[in-house]
């Protein structure tokens, strides 16, 4: 109901946008990954079409690879979550709270990928960094 109100609504609508988000969300948490998938995939492109922010697409992109995850669709998620890694360094540095959860997110994907050697040597060089940026007792460094 929440999107067929905004549909007609111009791409730039932030309802619209938001009615988009809520959707694909409620369908990944309702268990219909793949039904989500297009959704979020037309919600990434939108994004990048408007120009949003780089954090803005990493948020998305982030999102996206997680229900990759959940549809089974395992390379497009180590891919994508790869992509959103690489952002956040890029953006923030290693230094950073946001870039040391999606170095824990692509880690994770990587573990469910059974590529243990790669995610190893990731969180070799990340736990360290975690550690000394955000202090042991950090959410972000106990999921580590």
């Amino acid at each position: 109901a929440c999107w067929k109100t905004y549909v007609g609504r111009p791409e730039t609508d932030r309802y619209r946008r938001t009615a988009m988000g809520v959707l694909g969300n409620g369908l990944e948490f309702a268990e219909r990954n793949d039904e989500a998938l297009p959704i979020k995939e037309a919600e990434l492109s939108m994004e990048r079409r408007l120009g949003a922010s780089e954090d803005s697409i990493l948020v998305v992109q982030g999102n996206l690879a997680n229900t990759y995850a959940k549809a089974g669709r395992s390379e497009d998620a180590v891919c994508t979550s790869r992509d959103v890694y690489l952002g956040h360094l890029k953006l923030y540095g290693e230094e950073n709270e946001k870039t040391l959860r999606a170095t824990n997110n692509y880690a994770s994907i990587l573990v469910d990928l059974r590529h243990f050697k790669e995610a190893q040597s990731l969180m070799r060089k990340t736990i360290p960094v975690a550690r000394r940026v955000l202090e042991e007792s950090n959410e972000t460094t106990l999921r580590m």
